[in-house]
């Protein structure tokens, strides 16, 4: 007969230690969470199997070259376009939804400012007016909507996540507050919730125990004693490990392994480096571009793998985003080659960094695939993340034909491996409601939805 935890371990599923607090993956030998909590709260985030559900959104900018993104043909017998080559592999796990729109975005008669705008309305659905000041008045994202439901549920409501950093004050897109432009969750009509561009934040917070300055505090006595924050668990592993089977065992293993490759990760950027006194690097953040958005990927599949919160959003680039590539052979800026009016040379550039955002996303999706959950699906199984834009063609800037990708099964409730073309312009909210009634979260509507998409 298979051991379990006592109730006390079946409650909590994580490890304590100096300032610690690790989260476990999902085992066969504990109780899932909705039993735990009891009956009433079974059907809330959870799938029919008793594992966690977890919601992830992917805001990348400057919309797509729709061309080279949009499928050849529908159903499940269509052809992936060029910029979704890195994802070949795993077409099965995912669907490419057409024909969504956020209307929101578009200009009603208060001028320039897409940028603006679509950053505003990717999660709300809602109208960002042009205030000209630090007055906001938008509404409540998706992820927040979800959190507040279901946040009591993990150590993290929601979890933000960014590269490029935010701004919150200050006029930014022909007039608009840049809060609009940089931030993809609102909390309320008037509060957005930064992306936190520092690995070593999300980290502490995913495996630090205590308040901010406790964490501190945590942090630089594990540094000065050079130990891990495996090392300060390391009892509570020992004993958790006289009780579970050999599947577990094996998964806490390659559990425990990939959080210290984070941490060295981390560590590494945060060795000593001679200042630049023009730009210091911010503490945890890596030189390399690619390394940050990997990196940040990386702690949002460790937070779902250890059902340490079930909902993240990740700016993987800010609206307007004109960073250059030199690593591709671009120097030019990305949000300056959209604006290509037909030329080819530039096309094919945006192409290139179209493709590189892409392989990114597919190292994700992947990475997903590969973490087994204790019903023996995988993390993107029991997943929903929505990979897009709020602009179409970066050249147009148009908001309808939006660039959409929804990862995961969703728990068994979703249909993966498709080309979803719709037959008229859909609100792109009613994905998000069709998602929301998934997780058993209750609410009238999202921003401009009209209903839930329910062919997904």
């Amino acid at each position: 007969m298979k051991k379990s935890y006592s109730s006390s371990l079946n409650r909590r599923s994580f490890l304590r230690g100096l300032g610690v607090c690790l989260a476990l993956p999902t085992l066969e030998s504990v109780a899932p969470l909705g039993k735990a909590l009891g009956a009433t709260q079974e059907s809330l985030a959870t799938t029919a199997s008793g594992m966690p559900l977890r919601m992830g959104f992917v805001a990348f900018a400057n919309g797509s070259n729709y061309q080279r993104w949009l499928p050849k043909g529908e159903g499940r017998d269509y052809e992936l376009n060029e910029t979704f080559a890195p994802m070949q592999k795993l077409k099965d796990k995912f669907q490419v939804i057409t024909s969504l729109a956020h209307i929101t975005a578009n200009n009603w008669g208060d001028g320039p400012g897409d940028h603006a705008r679509s950053g505003a309305s990717f999660l709300t659905g809602v109208h960002a007016w042009k205030t000209l000041g630090s007055r906001l008045q938008l509404g409540i994202s998706v992820d927040q909507i979800a959190a507040r439901q279901m946040g009591h549920l993990t150590r993290l409501d929601s979890l933000q996540l960014g590269v490029e950093g935010t701004r919150l004050y200050g006029s930014c897109d022909t007039g608009y507050p840049c809060a609009y432009q940089y931030n993809i969750s609102w909390a309320s009509d008037t509060l957005p919730l930064s992306p936190e561009p520092n690995p070593r934040i999300i980290f502490e917070k995913l495996f630090g125990a205590g308040t901010g300055p406790e964490r501190q505090d945590n942090l630089r006595e594990r540094l000065e004693r050079r130990k891990s924050v495996l090392d300060f668990v390391l009892e509570d592993v020992h004993r958790m490990n006289r009780e579970l089977g050999r599947n577990d065992k094996q998964k806490m293993d390659e559990y425990l392994s990939g959080v210290r490759s984070l941490e060295k990760q981390i560590e590494k950027n945060e060795q000593f480096k001679l200042p630049d006194s023009s730009m210091p690097e911010p503490s945890g953040i890596p030189e390399s571009h690619e390394e940050h958005v990997d990196l940040m990927y990386d702690l949002m599949a460790v937070a779902f793998q250890t059902d340490s919160t079930r909902v993240i959003s990740y700016c993987v680039a800010p609206e307007g985003s004109n960073r250059p590539f030199p690593t591709l052979g671009i120097a030019e800026g990305h949000h300056f080659l959209t604006h290509h009016s037909g030329n080819q040379e530039k096309i094919l550039k945006v192409a290139k960094i179209e493709r590189w955002y892409m392989e990114r996303f597919a190292r994700f999706i992947n990475k997903l695939d590969t973490m087994q959950d204790a019903d023996g699906k995988s993390v993107l199984s029991n997943s929903m993340i929505v990979y897009g834009c709020a602009i179409g063609d970066g050249n147009r800037h148009n908001h309808d034909n939006l660039p959409v990708v929804l990862a995961g099964g969703g728990g068994g409730t979703m249909n993966p491996g498709r080309h979803v073309k719709l037959s008229k312009t859909t609100p792109m909210t009613n994905l998000y409601t069709a998602m929301l009634n998934r997780m058993g979260v209750k609410t009238d509507k999202v921003g401009d939805s009209t209903g839930a998409l329910e062919d997904v």
